[in-house]
């Protein structure tokens, strides 16, 4: 097995995610099998229990882990499937030493951070790095290792020190470390300064790792002199300092890389420049040029309650673009806080109330997306039922799904105290309640994870269809409530479909109004399995139906399995590229610190 380990300096947010999956593209693309490993330095067990706006997003994996949202960049990016242990936090690791200690593996030892810590951390990469991710039954040749957080965080010392001791033990020729760091231009001055990521790299060899390669970030390409004088000060030759400049389009990183040889350093570092072929993309560079070059707008409307943060909802970006691309669309993403739309709003601030509202209306679409808690609710039901009766395509994820069930009981039903019991526990009519498998007192992995089954009821229905007309789906869920199985029949008797269930036919999973020309709510999380090339098939549908294009595509058969192949095995890569209703990009490489992926 060999390793790559990627470490960052400087500042965070330098996009060590993106990087890391780039390389293990461009080594997938080169004829070697890749998997990855991501390690949090914070002390919760997982991502689960944290806020959207503390790290982003909260991916879900198929065995029901919740995790850093860069295991969804690994999995788009390589197409591939990770598991709860790709993810290692310093919760983990410190837990299951004490499980030991516990159990008396430690009998008549000190329990410290050397050697005990280090050496469950090592174990545990070991471990991990060959559990085969891509479908096949062997280990992968190369493991991708993110270390999160910058070099000289308090939290990071004990990692360091295990991956110093590893790279020592697997020895030279096993492990490459690369470096991502940042190269500032001062404004007053002009030039790139080099300086930073000296001392980035004087920190990490006082720390006991030695970089093989750096990875500099800048707003524009390093002039040779600035190579010449890193190479000098960080004692890494000028050939494996590889200059990461702002992109037009995020798909272009991997062809940034290629074009500099970084796989040439890399595959020279590990020696296996003789086993690994020439990096072979094929359509890869059609499918970024084709993002450049779209140009007919489809604006999306996400009504949502972290709009603050777009990391908040990055897979859900990320399945937009996918289907945009697929459409050959160009992709506006309207941010509308939930709020906003709410008649409290008009009261206490009547302009962002009517901001929000015209860029509901301007919209070509509806997407509410998953989430918790009651604020922005009201909000919500009012875009889902805007959507409804002006026919604007939409589509409901998770709450979003529970959303317009909701709006539907209060216009259609009549119910118009009815409610989800996350909400108000005590309404009359609780068309979403909580599920009895949940747990009201522990909340970390506790709701309904991971892939389940969904089974479609309506072989003529849009959301069949657009599964290409199979008689099941394995989606990813995370949620703790469910619509109300007892009023499922009252709401078909008043028009409303159930086009997907679970195996027990009491849960349901798909919701679509069959008049209309596109409002459709899933329990699951489609978002988590969308790839470039593949996008998921409600996504799809949701575009193709706000581009005029729904019919077409449901004649076709559904969303096809590669709508552009990458030309590279198979492999996907992904992240943002997506045009806001600002007109910026949203992406790593967007400027010269970029943003946390």
């Amino acid at each position: 097995m060999k390793y790559v380990l990627v470490t960052g300096g400087v500042v965070s947010g330098l996009g060590k995610g993106v990087t890391a999956s780039s390389i293990g593209l461009i080594l997938k693309s080169c004829g070697l099998r890749v998997t990855s490993i991501k390690i949090d330095p914070y002390l919760n067990t997982d991502a689960g229990t944290m806020s959207p706006f503390e790290h982003g997003e909260v991916f879900v994996l198929d065995d029901g882990g919740e995790v850093d949202l860069d295991l969804g960049n690994y999995e788009r990016f390589l197409d591939i499937k990770l598991t709860r242990d790709n993810n290692i936090t310093t919760g983990k690791i410190y837990q299951s030493v004490l499980d030991k200690e516990r159990r008396g593996d430690y009998l008549g030892k000190t329990v410290q951070v050397v050697p005990h810590i280090t050496d469950a951390i090592q174990e545990w990469i070991e471990r991990v790095a060959v559990i085969p991710v891509d479908g096949e039954d062997s280990p992968a040749d190369v493991c991708v290792i993110e270390l999160g957080g910058t070099i000289g965080d308090i939290e990071s010392m004990p990692f360091i020190e295990a991956l110093g001791q590893f790279s020592y033990r697997v020895g030279a020729g096993n492990f490459c470390l690369i470096h991502v760091s940042l190269v500032p231009v001062l404004n007053v001055v002009g030039e790139q300064k080099t300086k930073p990521t000296q001392h980035s790299v004087r920190g990490l060899r006082s720390l006991g790792l030695t970089p093989n390669i750096l990875a500099c970030r800048s707003t524009t390409g390093l002039d040779d002199n600035v190579k010449e004088k890193l190479s000098r000060f960080c004692h890494v030759p000028v050939d494996s300092i590889i200059s990461l400049y702002d992109a037009s389009n995020i798909w272009r990183v991997p062809l940034i890389l290629r074009d500099q040889k970084a796989h040439e350093a890399i595959l020279k570092v590990l020696n296996l420049k003789g086993v690994a072929r020439e990096p072979v993309f094929g359509e890869w560079t059609s499918r970024t040029e084709l993002c450049d070059r779209l140009h007919e707008p489809v604006r999306v409307a996400m009504v949502g309650k972290y709009t603050g943060l777009s990391d908040s909802y990055l897979s859900v970006l990320k399945a937009l673009l996918h289907s945009s691309v697929a459409c050959r669309r160009k992709l506006f993403v309207d941010w509308v806080p939930a709020s906003d739309l709410e008649n409290e709003t008009a009261k206490e601030n009547p302009e962002n109330y009517r901001n929000s509202w015209n860029l509901l209306k301007g919209a070509d679409a509806v997407l509410v997306p998953g989430g918790f808690g009651d604020r922005g609710v009201e909000g919500k039901i009012l875009a889902a039922k805007y959507a409804r009766e002006n026919r604007i395509p939409y589509l409901g994820i998770c709450l979003g799904m529970q959303i317009a069930v909701i709006e539907y009981a209060r216009s259609i039903l009549g119910l118009q105290d009815a409610n989800s019991t996350e909400f108000d526990p005590n309404t009359p009519n609780p068309c979403v309640i909580f599920m009895p498998e949940g747990s009201k007192t522990h909340m970390g992995g506790t709701m309904r994870l991971g892939s389940r089954r969904t089974y479609f009821q309506v072989k003529d229905s849009k959301s069949t269809k657009l599964f290409g007309n199979r008689s099941f789906v394995d989606e990813r869920h995370r949620h703790r409530y469910e619509v109300n199985p007892d009023m499922v029949q009252q709401f078909e008797d008043a028009g409303l479909s159930f086009t997907g269930k679970d195996e027990t036919g009491h849960r349901m999973e798909i919701v679509e109004l069959p008049n209309h020309p596109y409002f459709i709510g899933v329990q699951f999380h489609p978002e988590f399995k969308s790839r470039p090339g593949k996008p998921s098939a409600v996504f799809l549908g949701l575009i193709a139906a706000a581009c005029g294009q729904l019919d077409s595509l449901l004649k076709k058969g559904g969303a096809p399995t590669h709508v552009l192949s990458n030309g590279t095995s198979g492999e996907k890569f992904h992240r943002n590229g997506t045009t806001l209703a600002n007109g910026s990009l949203d992406g790593i490489y967007r400027n010269g610190n970029g943003v946390h992926v």
